[in-house]
């Protein structure tokens, strides 16, 4: 739900600006998320995940998921993020690699506030009636919008979606997705073009000790030494949002950016 919203899906969907510029775009659920199976949890890793999303790009190239497409672009957003970066860096078989709320130094205070609102889902009502295993994890009700919109206006039909459409993550991926892609770097085993983009208030990652996200040219300098030159990385700083960039106002601006970096690799 958050790469297609049906919340103001002109200003909000990623998939609708995607699809708009003629782009086919195809949304993925994470093991244990939306309609995907749910294996035990303390199974479940962020490289388990890459495994399987390498497993749908090449169902993709040999044309067994509707069209067959020559080309792929892989995105993700966050623990996503993570996971394409383990299948880019890992499998070589996309074509290009959309990043976003990811980097490489991270604002503690804020990262405290984010796993400081994990709860086991048994303890949240709603998310209780899936019957997922004790050892999953969701956001304690009412924390989303500081953790993840703030400082962006407290919009109040935003912050209700984002509460309904909330899901789940297991402790070990965000273990391994964290040691692999921001403490090795595995981002230096990308070797197709990148895009990095961030909210300008992203309370996860921006801070003066941490990324630089007060300019698209400070968050490229903040990151190019994580990546090779055959990544010919591009960054993009959306303002005045935190980290779920996709329900931002403003986020018709960051869909154009990807929009025109798409565009250079596939000659739109």
């Amino acid at each position: 739900m958050y790469w297609d919203p049906t919340l103001t899906p002109e200003t909000n969907s990623f998939r609708l600006a995607m699809n708009e510029a003629e782009y086919a775009t195809l949304a993925l659920d994470r093991l244990g998320t939306g309609a995907s199976s749910t294996p035990p949890s303390v199974s479940l890793t962020a490289v388990t995940d890459a495994d399987v999303v390498h497993q749908v790009v090449q169902a993709i190239r040999r044309g067994e998921v509707g069209s067959q497409f020559d080309k792929v672009i892989l995105g993700g957003h966050s623990l996503g993020s993570a996971i394409t970066v383990l299948e880019a860096g890992t499998y070589h078989d996309v074509d290009g690699v959309l990043i976003t709320g990811l980097a490489h130094h991270i604002n503690p205070p804020g990262d405290l506030t984010v796993f400081g609102s994990f709860v086991p889902v048994t303890l949240d009502p709603a998310m209780a009636q899936r019957g997922l295993d004790p050892g999953y994890l969701t956001t304690r009700a009412g924390t989303r919008y500081q953790a993840f919109q703030a400082p962006g206006p407290d919009i109040p039909e935003v912050v209700a979606y984002d509460e309904a459409t909330k899901d789940v993550v297991a402790p070990a991926e965000l273990l391994d997705a964290a040691a692999l892609t921001t403490i090795l770097p595995y981002t230096l085993r990308i070797t197709v073009p990148a895009l990095v983009v961030l909210g300008g208030g992203d309370s996860l990652l921006c801070g003066p000790l941490a990324t630089d996200c007060s300019s698209s040219a400070g968050l490229l300098a903040s990151e190019a030494p994580y990546y090779s030159a055959a990544a010919k990385l591009q960054a993009y700083v959306l303002p005045d949002w935190g980290h779920s960039i996709n329900y931002a106002p403003n986020a018709p601006g960051y869909h154009q950016a990807v929009v025109h970096w798409a565009d250079s690799m596939v000659g739109h």
